[in-house]
């Protein structure tokens, strides 16, 4: 019996969602090979939910395009605010009762469907499973450009320094959380920009969830939206805020943190998401 499946032979439902910002010239591709894929090598009930986050180009036209050949499996949500990938996957991941398993990959096709069916495999050995391209048997295709690696790095070592977490790669795009896991962490995710994973890592260790780190199988793909100078800067800030508001200084320093994180958020022009603790 696969690890994915159940006593009775049934593979999960899954629910995938796609952040896709101004993807038209990636994301058909993408959309061809996960429908294709899952339709002929998956058992259970498998649906793509792809996530329209300010998008300025013809990315509605691809997804439709796609839908009309695969009708029964691919969906879209819309949003013509500038929401961010955190808070596109936030609106995303408030359909987790449609699906026992809801999860997320790249628009960009780093994952293929081929690890993303990896990942599922293991859906019943913790409450979040997720890909690592840091753990010794990942297989790389083709690696980041040095001076991302670099910043990842550095990244890394500040988000293992303020949270503890002890995960060898918070930022991989290909996630996959129980229903159960996705709705009690909800009305806790704040961050809509890239640290969003970071967030949703965090709340649900507090919470009592499992995790588990497994290798994946990633390429690292051209036409990256990562503006790495503010790109950083932003995700620097969103988990400096985090760690603020999960620690004892937060009720105090609560009155001067939203105006100041509103007002640091907007020079960077990037997303900006309350929440019910902020």
């Amino acid at each position: 019996m696969n690890n994915q499946e159940t006593k009775d032979g049934r593979e999960p439902s899954v629910l995938l969602l796609i952040p896709a910002y101004n993807e038209e010239k990636r994301i058909g591709p993408v959309l061809d090979r996960y429908a294709v894929y899952f339709r002929e090598c998956y058992k259970g009930k498998f649906v793509l939910v792809v996530v329209l986050n300010d998008c300025r180009d013809n990315t509605l036209g691809v997804v439709l395009a796609a839908m009309e050949k695969y009708s029964q499996t691919i969906r879209y949500l819309k949003f013509d605010e500038a929401i961010g990938k955190g808070g596109a996957l936030i609106e995303g991941l408030k359909l987790y009762q449609e699906a026992e398993y809801i999860g997320y990959v790249d628009a960009d096709g780093a994952t293929s469907p081929e690890a993303y069916h990896d990942l599922i495999r293991h859906c019943r050995e913790a409450d979040c499973v997720f890909g690592s391209r840091w753990l010794p048997d990942s297989v790389i295709h083709h690696a980041q450009e040095s001076k991302r690696q670099f910043a990842s790095r550095c990244f890394h070592i500040i988000v293992q320094s303020l949270f503890w977490m002890n995960i060898k790669d918070t930022q991989c795009g290909a996630k996959l959380i129980h229903r159960k896991a996705a709705e009690a962490v909800q009305n806790h995710l704040m961050i809509a920009d890239m640290a969003f994973d970071i967030n949703l890592l965090y709340v649900l260790k507090r919470k009592g969830f499992t995790l588990k780190e497994i290798p994946t199988e990633w390429t690292d793909q051209i036409g990256t939206k990562v503006v790495l100078g503010r790109t950083s800067l932003t995700m620097l800030l969103s988990v400096i805020r985090l760690r603020i508001i999960y620690s004892p200084f937060y009720k105090p320093l609560k009155p001067l943190l939203r105006p100041i994180s509103a007002y640091l958020y907007k020079k960077l022009a990037a997303p900006y998401r309350k929440c019910d603790q902020t």
